[in-house]
């Protein structure tokens, strides 16, 4: 019998991308088909996802609730996977401006709690039976989004007096919680005992992550180095404790690659296709990519990348320290992202200063981000710390040496080029500890040092290249993991 499993998020790639949830979103419930689940996602009625979504068909019209004076429930299909896809109407909390959660400005909505809550309380209503054909044995919640799919689902076990399905909470950043005054809880509809410190309570406030991680039956994260890291003060962001006393209920599984999308050997948004066999083509991308960028046309110094979100966290700031180090050894860097005020303006007066040197393209572009991994030398992840990152792995799959600092994700998927590393045929890219521009000026000059070492540089490359971070391995533990709770 085919495990039944409905995935709750927010964004799916190709039809909403904001970060990497998207591309998990969009990948694992393929690769897990692929396995013989029967997995479904569950979304919000954000104006991109109502129009890509294809097929959809009325399952549910629902009375008036959380603010919203009409929900409606439909199902279709996502564009390519044909992965079913659960959709909810309701135009006066998601039909909005700006990203999915914040405004135009990035203010974040003020009534953004009752739009997630309506997101994890439809999981729930999914679980008594809502689409009467299809009934989910897991709900798998992604993020602090979907929090609440685990306390709705328990309560209404409470209230059925069974259970329904059993339960998932990942977290894919732990820094992002979902706090909200206290105040609002009489209007999530969840009973007033669930208001508690052994419920959704967290200092006063209501956080639909740590609700998520208290009540669902297993908890994941991206990564296993991170699933320990976050069970310490340093990195738990005040959840530690509730993690550690979690452990047994907590696994590590690294996210995966989607091979369809990211892959230099089928990747049409590249100027011309390459592999291990020949890399020609990531030569000419970066040719072309210095043309239209206005860098200096050269081959005889490394290209750095950065694609990422501009914010403290990623570690950007110590590439603006490590810039001059940059230039003066010849090389050249590209940055692709936006965020923080401060970081946008560092990096555009560093282009403006030196614009055969620095490039820095402010915003966010799917087909240019492709194009500039593909045709770097080196892409740069100096995080402060990182739950998985995709970009380190995208940049292993293109011939893109990651350097990264040794955090989460990053210290599991990142051989260092050491000596000895090099010597075992291990290394795939340049690690560093500490987290100032000493630690990541040593890296640079490490990778600058490999860049004129042309034949140790193509093994390091083609290593990377042959790396295996498809989503298989990851579909098949998160199964093993249903398997365990399946109702």
């Amino acid at each position: 019998m085919m495990m039944r499993v409905l995935h709750v998020c927010t964004e799916i790639y190709p039809l909403l991308k904001t970060g990497g949830l998207a591309d998990v979103a969009g990948a694992l419930p393929v690769a897990q088909a692929k396995m013989g689940c029967d997995a479904r996602v569950l979304v919000p009625g954000f104006p991109a996802l109502r129009a890509g979504i294809l097929d959809q068909e009325l399952v549910a019209e629902l009375p008036p609730a959380f603010g919203t004076d009409a929900i409606r429930l439909y199902r279709g299909f996502l564009p390519g996977s044909r992965i079913p896809v659960y959709v909810i109407d309701a135009p006066e909390l998601y039909d909005r401006p700006g990203n999915p959660y914040a405004d135009g400005a990035n203010h974040g909505y003020h009534d953004n709690y009752r739009r997630f809550a309506l997101l994890g309380w439809i999981a729930a209503r999914m679980a008594e039976g809502l689409d009467a054909p299809w009934r989910p044995q897991v709900i798998h919640a992604h993020d602090w989004h979907a929090g609440l799919a685990a306390p709705y689902l328990k309560a209404a076990e409470q209230a059925a007096g069974h259970r329904l399905a059993g339960s998932v909470q990942t977290v894919h950043n732990l820094a992002y919680q979902g706090s909200f005054p206290g105040h609002v809880f009489g209007e999530l509809r969840l009973p007033w005992h669930f208001f508690d410190v052994h419920g959704v309570e967290f200092h006063g406030d209501i956080s639909f992550l740590k609700a998520g991680l208290f009540y669902a039956d297993k908890l994941t994260t991206v990564s296993p180095t991170y699933a320990h890291e976050i069970q310490r003060s340093e990195q738990g962001c005040g959840l530690d404790g509730l993690l550690r006393s979690r452990a047994g209920d907590l696994a590590g599984i690294l996210n995966g690659v989607d091979e369809t999308v990211w892959n230099p050997a089928t990747d049409r948004l590249l100027p011309k296709a390459y592999d291990t066999r020949s890399l020609a083509g990531k030569l000419k991308g970066k040719t072309a990519l210095q043309q239209e960028a206005g860098l200096a046309i050269q081959n005889d110094a490394p290209l750095f990348c950065v694609v990422s979100r501009l914010t403290e966290q990623k570690g950007l700031h110590l590439v603006l320290e490590a810039l001059p180090e940059i230039i003066r050894r010849g090389g050249q860097i590209m940055l692709l992202g936006t965020g923080d005020a401060s970081l946008e303006a560092g990096f555009s007066a560093a282009a403006a200063a030196h614009p055969e040197s620095v490039a820095v393209k402010i915003g966010y572009d799917e087909q240019l981000s492709h194009r500039l991994i593909a045709a770097s030398d080196v892409i740069l992840v100096p995080s402060r710390f990182e739950p998985c990152g995709l970009t380190q792995l995208y940049g292993l799959k293109y011939g893109t040496l990651p350097l990264v600092r040794r955090v989460g994700g990053l210290a599991d998927t990142v051989v260092d080029c050491s000596l000895e590393n090099m010597a075992d045929g291990l290394a795939t890219g340049f690690v560093f500890d500490s987290f100032d521009a000493a630690g990541i000026t040593a890296a640079l000059r490490r990778a600058f040092a490999l860049y004129n070492r042309k034949a140790e540089w193509k093994l390091v490359q083609k290593r990377g290249m042959q790396q295996q971070f498809g989503w298989d391995a990851a579909a098949a533990e998160y199964i093993a993991l249903y398997q365990q709770i399946a109702v």
